[in-house]
């Protein structure tokens, strides 16, 4: 498996939100953390997840990535997920501290993997490849997560390191 960048993003929108849907059923509602929304949809309501995850996915995919990549199963479902944001300025971005917010700061977003790829490896592929893609652009890693989520430890098993807090997210650096 290859993998791709999604030349049409908003195109994907309503596969990429099955999939994100899929990985919010199989972390009991922790990712994505919907953090922003008053009543969160139990695990198993997918109308009530469409409802409060569509329109910041639609507008992420319009107006916040720079560059979104997949990974694709041999059946053609997406199997992982990784987006790049490394052109903050104007776009707003609220749970990025504006210490952080330089010219040289690359975010790595949308990084999701089906829960039915899981331990196969293509997480471990996907990270890696967008800090090579951020590096090559000349841009710091950078993941903005939870503490409490199971990324924050997978990310410092990976080499990121924590260097702040910042309301209740953790900054990390790669």
């Amino acid at each position: 498996m290859e993998i791709e960048r999604a030349e049409r993003p908003v195109e994907l929108k309503e596969e990429l939100l099955r999939l994100a849907f899929r990985v919010y059923k199989s972390t009991g509602g922790a990712y994505p953390a919907l953090e922003w929304a008053e009543n969160k949809p139990s695990p198993g309501d997918f109308e009530g997840f469409r409802e409060v995850y569509e329109p910041f996915l639609k507008f992420r995919l319009r107006k916040e990535f720079d560059e979104l990549y997949l990974l694709r199963a041999e059946s053609g479902r997406i199997a992982g997920t990784v987006a790049l944001v490394y052109n903050l300025q104007g776009k707003d971005v609220w749970w990025v501290p504006k210490e952080i917010m330089g010219g040289r700061v690359g975010l790595v977003e949308l990084f999701m993997v089906d829960p039915e790829f899981r331990g196969m490896g293509y997480g471990s592929r996907l990270l890696a490849f967008a800090v090579d893609r951020l590096r090559e652009i000349g841009k710091i890693p950078y993941v903005i997560t939870f503490p409490n989520l199971d990324a924050y430890s997978y990310y410092l098993k990976k080499g990121f390191r924590e260097v702040m807090r910042f309301r209740e997210f953790v900054v990390l650096r790669g």
